[in-house]
């Protein structure tokens, strides 16, 4: 065992600054209002005020290289090199990788394991050619340095970043990224042999792929030569986000210093394996925000074997501070509370006693045997007929209800959401303060409402949104409206680049007190003859991107939610809303990471989506809509949901649904990027959506929804995919 780590360190630590600093000032340059200096002022700003805080806190063992202008994935593959040839002329590949650039479409996006952070999804083939070209680590250490700190650089380890990649285009047939280890490998030598050289003690290789099935053999392999490699710190191999106890022993013959476990999910029941090696002991939560028990802490502290004391994770994922914050009050840790728990236990020490069982999130009853629970447990006894209908007729029943709504071949919608103007946000922050009556906010509203629909209504859109003027966010508008839910004033956590949302904490029984959407809904709709979706968020979706109470199984949790949002549904029809969106993102999201217990979560998510929109009727249009989410990875269950219309992001991952029985929008517009595809573009991605989907089943929408683009970008954009829906419709 190596007994010079430090006592008390953290995984990682948030990013975007506790004012969003970092957000404001990536938009400034990329809208050209700062240059390339400012951003890297702010950057090196919110550093150092990182590691003095943490050193004010009393952390022993402070990270480096956690902080990214975009994503650490994204890093890395600047680090190795790993950059596709379409953006080496650009004035800057890395932001052309994230965003995209004329002509050039960025890098596929989803989600980081389990969770609603975003990576880039690195391309690597046959001829990729890893070099080490870029000095972030080293440039950071020696940053840290000047301040009077030193530091343990935090890279992503080889294996994981492999596994996450994707193949590049013109791969051969059966070629896989994680092919290229050895030739990674050797960059990564290259990269502890620099870090040696100046004089660094420890570097951590994040391996949050140990968790999920598989890798085994090439954990085993690249650190038996990592470690194996002389010149080089010591290493710490840090994983999280579940149990590593299948990959574990491939850890233990390697020469690998210290390993970090999650403790959170348990200990691992062959954690002996690991004597000789210091542990890490993950048993802070870096993804919840409830106070951590000391008692239950030092038990597995001590079932572990751990001398050190971490966060289970990076606390990327959690707000910085409860500073300036009134919600639950005594119940909640957030970045910074939580780094004080770090060395508060580490000065208490493991303490032998019953090892606490990780939380469970329930069974899974079949899809029957919920809907059953679900009516039994209404209030006033026998539901009606219309609160209790459980299940929706057959799709060929529906469609030809459907009918009516008179929509063309290959109708043109958008997700939901339209850019939300600086004056909108602004008003919201005014009648949040008081400086703004209600009154006079609502009308604006009702005004950015009539512009939304006479914008689509111009631009020949088929089905309209009513773009969610009054919506600060799609989970936490709602969670402002169901009693169980808290929400917070400061409390940002950062999703991908500058994109940051403030997730609500749900603490308490989730009850709908009185309608949401349906109030704005139906002004909309009386603005215009075309049909306007209802927009509503899913169940999964609202607990996926909360901080979720734990004193419940999360599929009772998710339960109490779809009965909220079913009444919301039933109230939309009855005022008369045709086609109503209910969002589910998050499905894929909360896949959990190990085969074996994914058949049972698919199988209440399923059940709780069809519970929320089972109550509509047969003429109603559901439709609903997943994104940068691997969401061909749960076909299946996507196929189980029985929406009338299914959305899902396309234009950057290019997934293709076939065999999918019912109507299908694969996005033919990436959102996420500044760029306006051009008609052709769109054609031809229609044209090569017709040969997996049927044209009298095929939409024609955007990726995701419009808040984050302008309005500019926005009707450019449109116009462009409704003249190439009406070209292609034509030949039909």
């Amino acid at each position: 065992m190596t007994d010079d780590f430090p006592a008390s360190t953290v995984l990682g630590y948030p990013r975007v600054g506790p004012d969003r600093e970092l957000k404001h000032a990536l938009e400034g340059y990329w809208d050209g209002r700062i240059d390339r200096a400012g951003l890297d002022r702010v950057g090196r700003a919110l550093r150092a005020d990182t590691w003095h805080r943490l050193a004010q806190l009393g952390l022993d063992g402070l990270p480096s290289n956690t902080f990214s202008e975009y994503d650490q994935v994204l890093d890395t593959a600047v680090l190795v090199d790993a950059v596709p040839d379409r953006f080496r002329e650009r004035s800057e590949p890395y932001f052309a990788m994230a965003r995209g650039a004329d002509g050039v479409a960025p890098l596929r996006m989803t989600k980081w394991f389990d969770t609603n952070y975003h990576y880039l999804v690195p391309e690597i083939g046959p001829r990729t050619r890893f070099r080490l070209v870029a000095d972030k680590p080293l440039g950071e250490v020696r940053e840290a340095r000047e301040l009077g700190y030193e530091t343990r650089p935090v890279v992503v380890g080889p294996v994981t970043f492999l596994r996450l990649a994707q193949a590049a285009p013109g791969s051969p047939a059966g070629f896989a990224p994680i092919d290229r280890l050895d030739d990674l490998l050797d960059v990564y030598v290259r990269l502890l042999t620099a870090l040696a050289d100046e004089g660094v003690a420890w570097v951590q290789l994040d391996e949050p792929v140990l968790v999920t099935d598989g890798g085994s053999p090439a954990v085993r392999h690249a650190y038996r030569r990592l470690a194996g490699h002389g010149r080089r710190p010591r290493l710490l191999v840090a994983s999280y986000f579940g149990d590593i106890a299948d990959a574990l022993p491939a850890l233990a013959v390697t020469a690998v210093e210290a390993v970090a476990l999650d403790l959170t999910h348990g200990v691992p029941a062959n954690v002996d394996l690991l004597r000789g090696k210091t542990v890490v002991g993950g048993v802070v939560s870096g993804r919840e925000v409830w106070r951590t028990d000391a008692d239950s802490a030092r038990a597995l502290l001590a079932g572990a074997n751990a001398t050190s004391v971490s966060t289970s994770c990076s606390l990327l994922h959690v707000p910085y501070s409860l500073r300036g914050e009134d919600v639950l009050p005594g119940r909640l840790a957030f970045a910074e509370e939580k780094v004080a728990e770090v060395v508060e236990l580490a000065r208490l020490g493991p303490k032998p006693g019953p090892v606490p069982v990780a939380a469970a999130v329930g069974g899974s009853p079949g899809v029957h045997e919920l809907r059953v629970e679900l009516l039994n447990r209404r209030e006033g006894g026998v539901p009606t007929e219309r609160n209790g209908r459980a299940e929706r007729s057959p799709y060929e029943v529906r469609a030809l209800a459907q009918r009516d709504l008179g929509l063309p071949v290959l109708p043109v919608t958008t997700i939901g959401s339209f850019p939300q103007t600086g004056a909108l946000r602004a008003a919201r922050r005014e009648v949040a303060a008081g400086a703004r009556g209600e009154a006079e906010y609502e009308e604006l509203v009702r005004a950015e409402i009539r512009r939304v629909v006479e914008v689509q209504e111009r631009l020949g859109i088929d089905v309209l949104v009513h773009g969610e003027p009054e919506r600060n966010d799609m989970v936490q508008y709602f969670a402002e409206h169901l009693d169980g839910f808290a929400v917070t004033r400061n409390g940002w956590v950062q999703s991908y680049g500058s994109r940051c949302t403030r997730p609500p904490i749900l603490h308490g029984d989730v009850r709908r007190s009185a309608p949401i959407t349906v109030r704005w809904a139906r002004y909309a709709q009386s603005l215009t003859d075309k049909p306007v979706k209802g927009m509503l968020t899913g169940p999964v979706t609202i607990v996926a991107w909360s901080f979720v109470r734990d004193d419940l199984p999360l599929r009772d949790v998710t339960m109490q939610v779809a009965e909220a949002v079913r009444a919301e549904v039933q109230d939309l029809e009855a005022a008369g809303i045709r086609v109503i969106q209910v969002d589910e993102p998050a499905l894929r999201e909360l896949l959990p990471l190990r085969r074996e217990e994914q058949a049972g979560y698919l199988e209440w998510a399923v059940a709780a989506y069809r519970w929320a929109t089972g109550g509509a009727g047969d003429a109603t249009q559901i439709h609903t809509h997943l994104c940068y989410s691997n969401a061909d990875e749960v076909l299946a269950a996507i196929d189980a949901l029985d929406a009338d219309v299914t959305s899902i992001e396309s234009a950057r991952s290019g997934t293709a649904v076939q065999g999918f029985g019912r109507g299908l929008g694969p996005g033919v517009y990436d959102i996420h990027s500044p760029r306006i595809p051009d008609v052709a573009e769109v054609t031809a991605r229609l044209r090569n959506a017709l040969r997996h989907v049927p044209a009298e089943r095929l939409w024609v929408n955007p990726d995701c929804g419009l808040k984050t683009r302008t309005y500019e970008q926005v009707e450019a954009a449109l116009a462009n995919v409704v003249a190439a829906a009406r070209k292609v419709r034509s030949v039909l």
